[in-house]
């Protein structure tokens, strides 16, 4: 399981501050999730100001691969 971003993200950061194992990948207009770094603490999702993390069990697919190949992609 892992953490999911949607594109409710305004790239505020707040998540990135908060993960305390360093999950997130910054893209041009918001942050993805490395799922393979994600421990799935649940951290990010109660800090997002715009709700716009989740977990991936309760995601739309689609942003659960989006994230997935952006974080694949960026290294």
């Amino acid at each position: 399981m892992a953490s999911v971003v949607n594109d409710s993200c305004i790239k505020c950061l707040t998540c990135v501050d908060v993960c305390p194992v360093g999950a997130f990948v910054e893209l041009d207009t918001q942050v993805v999730v490395n799922p393979d770094t994600c421990i799935d603490c649940g951290v990010c999702i109660s800090e997002c100001p715009q709700g716009a993390i989740a977990a991936d069990g309760d995601a739309d697919e689609k942003w659960v691969k989006f994230n997935a190949e952006k974080a694949a992609a960026a290294g």
